[in-house]
């Protein structure tokens, strides 16, 4: 790893999730950073096309692209085919797993088809007509509606009642085409960082007030973390086993984080995060630290296992 001098940084782009990412990346530049190297950041949205961007990428000759990308634009496979395209080494995994990953309600089908539970759910589309009594019958409040392919809590609406379904849904449609609306399982939030082939320790997200949102993600002191989750030894081995068995499935590469709900019986999935955050607040690090890998180990630990796959 001595060897690596060129490191490109992705960063920002034009999605909802830019400044997180800006942040994510100013973070893994700073732990980077050394005599030998120093990042380059590029941010997508400051060229006029990706092909451009490109261009200028290769112009620098990179031994490697750390996507440190987050949302749409850098997590549904499109800069991954482009990069592949070009024969640049990139972070993370490659466009097709990206692309399942990205799209809740297919990798949903997909994870329940080797036996792991799903939330009672129905996929909205922008501009149709649905019975939504059918669908209050069906899932019951309280639901979840959020959009089916954006991230850090984004558009998502947890509602009570049948007032707030129509203003939840139009909400949900500002940042996808599609919308999920979903059953809340009332319990914990639990997510497990997959390095490579393992599995991390297991991390339960306590909001302090409300739910998991956006403002508690990325603000300190509004969330408490338990790393490792207080769980059993055998709620342990089945929640990482079906996280692993998760991330092979969908063809994922390197590192993701794969995130759960918990009612004390069952597991629950909800989404694979291929681009997890990387700032101090960030799951993965704290799963990684509780590992035995602090920030810096973990970084070279993602760019040693992408340039080797």
């Amino acid at each position: 790893m001595n060897d690596l001098k060129n490191i490109i940084i992705l960063s920002g782009g034009y999605s909802e999730e830019a400044e997180v990412s800006r942040t994510s990346s100013r973070e893994i530049k700073n732990a980077l950073i050394s005599e030998e190297c120093i990042p380059t950041i590029i941010d997508p949205a400051e060229f006029e096309t990706y092909s451009i961007m490109i261009d200028k990428i290769k112009e620098l000759r990179p031994d490697i692209v750390f996507n440190g990308l987050h949302g749409a634009e850098g997590e549904d496979g499109r800069i991954q085919a482009l990069l592949a395209l070009s024969n640049i080494p990139f972070t993370g995994s490659a466009q097709r797993a990206s692309a399942i990953s990205m799209d809740k309600y297919i990798s949903g089908i997909l994870a329940n088809y080797i036996k792991i539970k799903l939330p009672k759910r129905r996929l909205i589309y922008k501009d149709y007509e649905y019975d939504y009594d059918s669908i209050i019958q069906d899932i019951n409040f309280p639901m979840v509606v959020k959009p089916n392919d954006s991230g850090s809590s984004v558009g998502i609406s947890i509602i009570n009642g049948e007032s707030e379904l129509s203003d939840s849904i139009e909400f949900a449609l500002k940042y996808s085409e599609k919308a999920i609306i979903e059953q809340y399982i009332d319990g914990r939030e639990l997510t497990v960082t997959i390095l490579g082939n393992e599995a991390l320790p297991v991390v339960e997200i306590i909001p302090n007030d409300g739910w998991y949102d956006y403002k508690s993600k990325y603000t300190k002191g509004k969330t408490v973390y338990e790393v490792p989750a207080k769980l059993t030894d055998e709620e342990v081995q089945l929640i990482q086993k079906q996280a692993l068995d998760v991330f092979k499935l969908f063809g994922c590469e390197v590192y993701g984080r794969v995130d759960f709900r918990y009612d004390g019986k069952d597991f629950y999935f909800l989404e694979v995060n291929t681009l997890p955050g990387m700032t101090q607040l960030s799951l993965t690090p704290m799963a990684a630290k509780e590992f035995g890998l602090n920030f810096k180990d973990l970084l070279l630990q993602i760019i040693k296992l992408s340039l080797n796959r």
